[in-house]
């Protein structure tokens, strides 16, 4: 696990950090190719420099996003928004994650992406990579 990300999970609460080391080594283990680092200080992975996964926490619990996991179809995964195609899961304990459904995710995550790299350079664009 990439050092600042540990770093980032061990001042968390008990609860929140055993949610955190989860998600963060099964994202790990499944997208080997992806560059881990705090990004806008939360945990984010990268394919090719554009952001796929990332947690953070909410009032609702911790939140794993997807940023084009609006595409992914999956109906457990929450879509608030229409402008970005982000979406997103809440989880308040360990038992909550289903670890078959995330790394269906993740593989999806892999092979359904928005060019979030380059929205700024697009003004607000966003195209499917």
């Amino acid at each position: 696990m990439n050092s600042e990300i540990q770093t980032y999970n061990d001042k968390q609460t008990a609860v929140d950090k055993e949610i955190y080391n989860l998600l963060a080594t099964t994202i790990d283990r499944e997208l080997t190719e992806a560059e881990s680092k705090i990004w806008h200080a939360h945990p984010v992975w990268f394919l090719n420099g554009n952001p796929i996964v990332g947690y953070s926490k909410q009032k609702a619990g911790v939140r794993l996003m997807f940023w084009s996991g609006a595409d992914f179809e999956e109906a457990e995964l929450n879509v608030i928004g229409k402008k970005f195609k982000d979406a997103s899961i809440f989880y308040t304990n360990l038992a909550e994650i289903e670890e078959n459904n995330l790394k269906r995710w993740l593989q999806k995550s892999r092979e359904i992406q928005w060019d979030y790299k380059n929205i700024v350079k697009r003004k607000g664009q966003l195209d499917r990579l």
